[in-house]
């Protein structure tokens, strides 16, 4: 088949049915297509016959393909040969840079919080030698699924041909460059980018981005000089790499979904009906009980019946105004039932308030049973603070570990041994994780036991040992790993153990 057949319905590797085009430039095309194995959306880009980069696109590609940091698109598929080259990767649904701008620049921490995830991302794949080298606000996507995602790493350097000496310089500048357009709207470049408007200048040169918009923090303004703007700089060290710009923003918030307010629930109204019929459960409760109807007996008994009516009419007063003087007592130390039902949650509050996060010093992907090692250099992702980064074991075949071993997991130091109250650990969305929690003072499988178990966990799973548990080792073992894109994966966003105190 040659490329220049290539239409809607053709099949590449008898798996990726071509659907609609998307654009197509320079002999290059990219289409939407079908994975019709895993039967999910892909982009795919097909070359015509001559186009004279094909072996560095799919070579870059493949190089790509071995990036772990979820906030680079992933390459899944690369070919080159005689009937068809092409480049499949995830088709990334949601908003650019470009589509936020279109009624305005946006609040400065979105614009910062951005492209910080971009900056790390980037800093990621510099570490591989990879480079952008093309950044415009249509490569900064905010998806649908709430996270950040850089487009084209690599990739697009080879399909037009860029080449640079400073490959670090231009990817952070282009960094600053996403930064200045997210704090001002305008492109700081010489022709408009993406419907955004050339940025205004100054004695020949950009304008700084707190000369054009209100209200860009002095900090802001300062990154973005630092990184796009030498011009401005007035003695202000030049931000050279992607790792740099991503330290300069590591403390600016982190974009997050847009929170939705529901209906609140009628919890007062129905706390004070209830405060209501209580109170006057318990005022009832106060009143003396109504004295017998009075019992006739016959002559010659009165005496004694009077005797004994009167012994039981002492009696019931004095039982009345003890329930009175109880109750009073009880009202003066309480006035309201809410308050009296606060003291047990302030107690267990106050439990739970010595328990306190203990961030662990290191963590590494943990296989004993395999070649010892599970990804170990995305293990610090699950214990950054940042619930968009992650750390997921090796594909496998089935959820058994592909009967490879009974478990694999990411193992935490402490730094020393201390109690552990519970463990959080954010998983992966999909159902089908079973989860071990193991703690001990040694770095051995065997010298970690099992405290906690969970089967079938998803999402925010806690692990809480049913017996006191110490150790400087916490391990979150995986047993079964649930299906991800085709494959068996275990993930991990985040983990937060919990200490009352060293042991």
């Amino acid at each position: 088949m040659s490329t220049s057949a290539v239409e809607p319905g053709t099949r590449l590797a008898e798996r990726f049915r071509l659907e609609d085009r998307v654009s197509e430039s320079d002999g290059a095309t990219l289409w939407k297509a079908i994975d019709e194995i895993l039967a999910r959306p892909v982009a795919v880009h097909t070359f015509a016959p001559g186009f004279p980069r094909v072996h560095e696109v799919v070579t870059a590609a493949r190089s790509a393909s071995r990036l772990t940091d979820p906030r680079l698109t992933q390459v899944f598929d690369a070919a080159e040969d005689d009937k068809a080259s092409y480049v499949v990767s995830e088709w990334v649904t949601g908003e650019s840079l470009t589509d936020l701008l279109a009624s305005g620049p946006l609040e400065p921490e979105r614009a910062a919080g951005l492209v910080a995830e971009a900056a790390e991302a980037l800093a990621h794949a510099h570490e591989a030698q990879l480079y952008h080298l093309c950044l415009r606000p249509s490569h900064l996507v905010w998806t649908t699924g709430n996270t950040v995602k850089v487009l084209g790493v690599a990739v697009d350097a080879a399909m037009y041909g860029l080449t640079t000496d400073q490959p670090a310089l231009d990817d952070a500048e282009g960094l600053g460059r996403l930064l200045y357009a997210g704090l001002t709207g305008h492109w700081p470049g010489d022709e408009e980018e993406g419907g955004l408007p050339a940025a205004p200048m100054t004695d020949g040169h950009f304008c700084t981005p707190r000369q054009v918009t209100a209200g860009v923090p002095g900090y802001l303004d300062a990154v973005t000089v630092r990184a796009c703007l030498p011009e401005s700089r007035r003695g202000q060290g030049a931000l050279a790499t992607p790792a740099e710009v991503a330290d300069a923003l590591a403390d600016v918030a982190r974009p997050m979904p847009i929170p939705i307010s529901y209906p609140s629930t009628p919890a007062v109204a129905s706390a004070s009906h209830t405060e209501g019929l209580d109170i006057a459960h318990r005022q009832n409760l106060a009143v003396p009980p109504p004295q017998p109807p009075p019992h006739r007996v016959p002559k010659g008994e009165g005496s004694m019946v009077n005797r004994a009516l009167m012994t039981l009419v002492v009696l019931l007063v004095i039982a009345a105004v003890g329930v009175g003087a109880w109750t009073i007592g009880r009202s003066l130390g309480s006035p309201t039932t809410p308050e009296a039902q606060q003291t047990v949650p302030s107690t267990s509050a106050s439990a739970s308030a010595e328990a306190q996060a203990v961030k662990p010093e290191s963590a590494k992907g943990f296989d004993p049973l395999g070649d010892s090692d599970e990804k170990s250099d995305m293990a610090k992702l699950a214990i950054d603070g940042k619930p968009s980064t992650l750390w997921k074991t090796e594909a496998y075949t089935s959820a058994d570990l592909g009967r490879l071993k009974d478990g694999v997991g990411l193992l935490l130091d402490m730094g020393k041994s201390m109690q552990i109250s519970d463990v959080v650990a954010t998983l992966g969305d999909a159902p089908g994780a079973n989860v071990e929690l193991k703690v001990g003072d040694s770095a051995d499988l065997d010298g970690l036991k099992t405290v906690a178990a969970k089967k079938n966990a998803a999402g925010k799973t806690t692990l809480t040992p049913e017996e006191p548990a110490s150790g400087q080792y916490v391990l979150i073992w995986f047993t079964r790993v649930p299906a991800d894109a085709g494959k068996f994966h275990g993930t991990i966003y985040e983990v937060v153990v919990h200490s009352p105190g060293s042991a």
